[in-house]
């Protein structure tokens, strides 16, 4: 994926209401962007640090401008527009860079599913293969020594949706979780037990239970975010599962 034009760079002053964040641009001149990531941010919060944004030419926006990739202490940089990491996704599963989902001829977007009425991110069907369901997680909250965790706050969404992973295995077709990893400092995947254990403990037990999990990790620059490499998932040793 390509940002056209370039995105501009600024400094981070500040996030505020969620929605806004103050940016300083080299000429000194602060203004307000719109930020795109409604979620904690944790980890991706870097005042004096630089973040590159999009530019909106639609007159009715109060603010043109989108936050879309912060600068991390270590200068690693990451995707936090959290409407991107779905289409990337595909975009990969569509040009065969993502390994086990290859083979299918179709890709639906936004399905309705479930008991709990939930949304798949993609259905891949067709190719003489079972439906599949694949759900994407967005990773960016890096620890130490490249460990990447998900979530980075309590998420009974995330843990409906592990739920309804698990119900589409019994009924006989395929169910996929995709971490996301737009952090460039991310080297790999864990569930994060020390912020929602019951999240853990969950994808512990969908796994055994037969849902496939991958994690695959994306370049960030202010050019484009492009597919890099699978990551492993590591899974505590208190789930039984590695």
């Amino acid at each position: 994926m390509k940002f056209d034009p370039p995105l501009q760079e600024g400094t981070l002053v500040k996030r505020y209401k969620r929605f806004l964040a103050d940016v300083c641009l080299p000429s000194g001149e602060v203004i307000t962007i719109h930020c795109p990531n409604t979620g904690s941010m944790k980890g991706c919060l870097f005042a004096g640090k630089k973040v590159w944004f999009s530019h909106s030419s639609n007159l009715k926006r109060k603010y043109p401008h989108t936050w879309e990739v912060a600068e991390a202490e270590n200068n690693d940089r990451i995707l936090i527009n959290t409407g991107l990491p779905n289409s990337l996704v595909r975009d990969a599963i569509e040009a065969g860079c993502i390994e086990p989902l290859r083979g299918y001829p179709h890709c639906r977007g936004e399905v309705r599913y479930g008991d709990e009425k939930s949304r798949i991110d993609w259905l891949l069907s067709g190719g003489d293969k079972p439906d599949c369901y694949v759900e994407v997680k967005n990773v960016t909250l890096l620890a130490s020594a490249g460990k990447g965790f998900f979530p980075d706050a309590v998420s009974l969404r995330g843990q409906k949706h592990l739920r309804e992973l698990a119900r589409v295995v019994e009924q006989g077709m395929r169910a996929v979780l995709i971490f996301c990893v737009s952090h460039t400092g991310i080297s790999s995947v864990s569930p994060a037990a020390h912020i929602d254990p019951d999240y853990a403990r969950i994808l512990g037990e969908v796994i055994e239970a037969g849902v496939e999990v991958y994690a695959f990790g994306f370049d960030v620059s202010a050019v484009g975010v492009e597919f890099r490499r699978q990551l492993p998932v590591i899974m505590p040793a208190a789930s039984g599962v590695s």
